[in-house]
This record gives C-alpha cells, structure tokens and sequence, in this order.
C-alpha cells in the first residue's frame, strides 16, 4: 500500500495541512487579510513564514499591488536606511542618483520584513516612525514623503528576549504584533507530512520529467518519525533529493538523503552478528536495492561485519539481492 493523490480538503491557498494548529492558522490568516493592521509571524526556520505573508496579501485588497519581500539579515548594516528608505543624489558617498527605498518601492501593496530582529538599533525609531505615521524620510532629506503599505514582519526568535538584551526596542515590538500568527514547527503537525510530500512530489516530478507517482509507507513512515530541524524546508528538499535518484516509480526509503536513513537506523537496536538470520539480510538488501552501506545501516551493524556474517551463512551473489534498479523509460508528458 502505497499514499496516493487525495482530494480531502488539505489545502488553503498555496499552503498544505489539515491538522489542528494548521487549521488554526488558516484562521488567522483569513482574519488578518481582511484588515490592514500590521502583523507579526513568528515560528522556526523553514516552517513557511514568507508563504504565510503571500497568501495575506494575496486575500487582501492590496493583492494587485506590490508584494515586497525582504530578509533584514541579508540587508547591509551601513545602508540599511538608504535600503529601507532610499536616499537623496549625493547625501553620501556613492549615492550618485536618487533613489527610493523599500517602503516606497512596496507602495500601495504590502512590504513583508523577515528576520525583523535583525534591524539594527539605530534604524528601529526611523522603522517606528514609518508604522505609526506612515511615512519615512529619505537620507538627505528634510520634507517625509507619505507612503500607503501594509506592513509585517516575521522572526525565528524570541523578541522579548531581545528586548531584554537591550537589541530591540519595546515601542516597537508592541507595534509589530497588534496581529500575530504563530506558525507550528513540522514535528508538532506530524499527520500533515504526507500531504506535505505528496505536493512536493508532484512539484519535483513535473520539473524533472520523471514518472513519480507513490511514496512508499516504508519511507512515509521514516518521514514521519524524523525530527525535521529545517522544517517544511527541508522535507521539501528531501523530497526533491529522492525524486532525483529514484529510478522506478515509487520512492522507497533507499531514495531518502543518508541522514534521514541514518536517524532512523539510529533508533533501531544494533544487531549481533550472530543473530543475523538469511532471510534478515536479505530483506535488507532488498530494501536498499543491493547497497551493502545502506543494508548494514538498516539493520544497524558495521558493513564489515554485514560482510562477515554473509560468509558466515554462505550466501551466494544471488541471494545477496545485489541487484541494479534499471532507470524507466520517461513518457514526455507523465500525466
């Protein structure tokens, strides 16, 4: 038995789950849309925060104006004013042309800041400013310059704790989250993993022509029991891994990345060479496809010693399962 396409109300937007807390969050969002209160997202890295702010947008009477999306880590500590709100021909060197910054380039539409911690001190009264009074000050200016944008912001990080540290001004923060969406880690909506790597499957197997079309309950069960440190982002990458070297038309477990194989193989007891029986190894071999590496790792023995015991037992190179997948011939339209 094998997951296979479902239509079972499992997607809101561009965004997929149907689990309690997801579920909440498709709440907020159709609350927050509808408003044009600035909004604070938080949650952990790779868990879709910038996805989240889209499909605000996207609800909102803004949806055909600009959508802005920034990360703040990414802006330059020196120029973040200029970036944020542009500066005048020669106010600094190097400053060879006016230029407008990111508020004014996101007017009428939404300017999303991610990473909002991140803002240094010095530019957070200016960031505060431009919230409350809608409008911000080129460098090099005198007259402000009013701007119409829905404003939110996101973090992977507690502010509070950096407005302890003395890193983020109270005013501020207080102005950011007069709406707030928490978005869930992975491993806290465990039931969504499926659906989640149904979608990435048929994204991936569109993009490399390959006719893709199950995941096995084997490696649904592997995906279900890791821990998921980046999140959504790295299932999705996990799932493109395995698109990429599966070779027939289900993707099984040897087709995961070696790190998700090995902390599954981690939880399992170690085997003692003398326990091993014929038919163990070769069930393990056929569930690596013939990769000695990936058999002891399942069965979680050192490759010397699944060596050993295969001599042990007198297995001959056919009873190994030493076999070689043949790639399929690809259909140029897979659907």
């Amino acid at each position: 038995m094998c997951i296979r396409d479902r239509h079972d109300n499992a997607q809101f937007h561009n965004l997929i789950g149907k689990s309690k807390c997801m579920r909440l969050v498709y709440q907020q969002i159709e609350d927050i849309s509808g408003v044009d209160s600035t909004a604070l997202i938080e949650g952990d890295t790779g868990t879709g925060k910038e996805l989240v702010a889209r499909t605000i947008h996207s609800l909102s009477h803004r949806k055909d104006k600009p959508f802005i999306a920034v990360n703040c880590a990414g802006l330059t500590e020196s120029l973040v004013a200029s970036q944020l709100f542009g500066h005048r021909k020669g106010a600094f060197t190097g400053a060879f042309d006016d230029q407008k910054g990111l508020f004014e380039a996101a007017d009428g539409g939404t300017l999303f800041l991610d990473e909002i911690g991140d803002i240094p001190l010095n530019i957070q009264m200016s960031l505060l400013r431009a919230l409350q009074e809608k409008e911000i000050l080129r460098i090099g200016e005198s007259k402000p310059r009013l701007v119409n944008v829905r404003f939110l912001a996101a973090t992977q990080h507690d502010l509070n704790v950096l407005i302890k540290n003395g890193n983020f001004r109270s005013d501020l923060f207080y102005r950011l989250r007069i709406a707030r969406i928490q978005l869930p880690p992975l491993r806290e909506r465990r039931e969504d993993i499926p659906l989640l790597a149904l979608a990435f499957l048929r994204r991936f197997q569109t993009i490399n022509g390959k006719p893709i079309d199950r995941i096995s309950d084997h490696a649904i069960e592997i995906l279900m029991k890791y821990g998921w440190p980046g999140n959504v982002r790295e299932l999705k990458s996990a799932i493109e891994f395995a698109v990429i070297h599966c070779r027939n038309s289900v993707i099984r477990p040897e087709n995961l990345p070696p790190e998700i194989i090995e902390s599954e193989t981690l939880k399992k007891r170690p085997c003692k060479c003398d326990d091993l029986e014929s038919g163990s190894l070769t069930e393990a071999l056929e569930k690596a496809g013939g990769n000695h590496t990936l058999a002891a790792r399942i069965l979680g023995i050192g490759r010397s010693t699944l060596y050993r015991r295969i001599e042990q037992l007198g297995l001959q190179p056919e009873d190994r399962r030493s076999i070689k997948f043949k790639a399929p011939v690809l259909n140029k339209h897979p659907f």
